[in-house]
């Protein structure tokens, strides 16, 4: 098969060997001003096309307002559409010269800054450039008397329309002799890269979930030969080895402590929500998230699914627990368990629908059972381990005794008795009145109490208070004196039988 050069034809070469020049001037400054002159046309080519086009592009802008405009003057109705001054609201009922004086006055109070998008110094906008050519018309007509004065601009107007149209097709000819000459020969512009091969690695496995747990990778089995020698007393014997310490008994307190437990990632969690037995929509975003099947996804979503149910949110745990046993499935039926399993629920195998739905329902099942003993245990728990201030009396003998008072210290106070007498009634009715707002300031059902008299009746209530505020409590009632007792102390018990006496004072 012969061989096709005719493309290297339009390679332009500036140091070609049959270059003819001056005897007294070197081939080397030739080859030099060649290539210059290669690169100056080749420049001078690509900004006239530039030019071309920002030409032939302002005229298309141009000529379909020319157009509009005569059509204005010659009565045509106005569209009313467009933010253009030829099709504006204002001019509506405008024809012939009176529509050309408001449109001259309209470019000249109110231009549009439109411009054709070129670097040019002073550009001139398209409104610009149209009421330059009214003015042009206008210069040449004014001279004519009026009744033939918009006569005599429709057909300025038609003249300048078609004139345009003919200068844009001319334009439109030179640019593609321009495009074509340019084409002729192959320039730096023209290399492209065709195709390219390159090696691109496979993406990494996607990591694990955080605090996953995660099976070792068995370790590959060996065969040792070892040689043994009979002995008459193997206990004594010096090659008989030391028996190891048990490893199982080698514990570290590191064991002991709570394990972190698995947490959902965006893509699980987004995966969790899925809806339930719509398999073909978990297999297309399996597909599309490669870090759904990774190891402890499946008890990230148990995790999810028992905190979901313990706070109420049943159709979301049964949501979790259908994803974790999806991707269990997954994972026991090998290296290409998505595909096998999802191939089989997708096409409808009923028997295995069947045994996968009951797995469902009875995990989901076991979970509601596990969360709501686990609620109980918690309850019980929390109840027996709460502290608590209880009054007790130091021995059998003593007891304790609440005076309540009846009300405020009456105005009239008299102080009568043995011992009253070096007393200050103003300082007892302060201590009075103090006794009386520190029983006031306290709840009903310690007041109720208190006025019942019994120890069990206060205890009750300073069992069902905070350790904090039931040691203010204790602290007020002594303070005023509606608590007394005979050795002068006080026992709080929290929520296991020791009790621990503190000095009242």
């Amino acid at each position: 098969m012969p061989l096709n050069y005719s493309k290297w034809d339009q390679l332009e070469l500036s140091d070609d060997s049959d270059i003819e020049g001056h005897p007294n001037v070197d081939k080397r400054s030739l080859i030099r001003w060649k290539q210059r002159d290669i690169h100056e046309k080749r420049e001078a080519r690509k900004h006239k096309i530039e030019a071309l086009k920002a030409e032939i592009a302002c005229n298309n802008i141009l000529h379909p307002r020319l157009i509009r405009i005569k059509e204005r003057i010659a009565s045509a109705p106005a569209t009313a559409t467009g933010d253009l001054p030829e099709d504006a609201d204002a001019g509506t009922s405008l024809t012939g010269l009176p529509f050309f004086r408001y449109l001259v006055d309209r470019l000249q109070s109110n231009p549009s800054s439109a411009a054709p998008p070129t670097n040019a110094k002073d550009q001139p906008t398209y409104d610009a450039m149209i009421l330059s050519l009214l003015l042009q018309i206008y210069d040449s007509v004014k001279e004519l008397p009026k009744d033939e004065q918009e006569n005599a601009i429709l057909v300025g107007m038609k003249k300048h329309v078609t004139q345009l149209a003919d200068h844009t097709r001319q334009l439109q000819a030179d640019l593609e002799e321009e495009v074509k000459e340019q084409k002729k020969h192959i320039t730096s512009d023209d290399i492209h890269e065709g195709w390219e091969s390159k090696y691109i690695p496979p993406k990494p496995a996607p990591a694990p979930i955080k605090n996953a747990i995660v099976d070792p990778s068995p370790k590959p089995k060996t065969t040792k030969t070892t040689t043994t020698y009979e002995v008459l007393n193997p206990v004594a014997s010096s090659s008989h080895p030391a028996t190891a310490p048990s490893q199982a008994a080698d514990t570290s307190p590191e064991d002991d402590q709570p394990e972190d437990l698995p947490e959902l990632t965006s893509a699980l969690a987004a995966f969790s929500k899925l809806s339930l037995w719509d398999y073909a929509q978990s297999f297309s975003f399996i597909q599309g998230n490669r870090d759904v099947v990774v190891p402890g996804a499946s008890d990230a979503l148990l995790v999810a699914a028992f905190q979901a149910e313990a706070d109420g949110k049943e159709t979301y745990a049964k949501q979790c627990v259908h994803q974790s046993l999806l991707l269990q499935y997954c994972d026991k039926l090998g290296r290409d368990g998505v595909r096998v399993f999802f191939q089989k629920m997708i096409t409808g195998d009923k028997r295995a629908i069947t045994i996968f739905v009951k797995d469902v329902e009875d995990t989901y099942a076991h979970l509601v059972t596990r969360v709501a003993a686990s609620a109980t245990e918690a309850a019980a728990a929390s109840t027996s381990q709460k502290e608590q201030i209880q009054l007790v009396p130091e021995n059998a003998n003593s007891t304790i005794t609440f005076n309540v008072p009846d009300g405020p210290p009456p105005d009239d106070l008299i102080l009568e008795g043995p011992g009253t007498e070096n007393l200050n009634v103003e300082e007892v009715r302060k201590a009075l009145m103090m006794r009386w707002s520190v029983f006031e300031g306290f709840d009903d059902s310690l007041k109720d109490a208190l006025r019942l008299g019994t120890l069990e009746a206060v205890n009750k209530v300073l069992g069902e208070m905070d350790v904090a505020e039931a040691e203010d409590v204790v602290e007020k009632l002594d303070m005023v004196g509606i608590m007394s007792f005979a050795e002068g102390g006080i026992r709080d018990e929290t929520g296991t039988a020791n009790s621990v006496g503190e000095d009242a004072e």
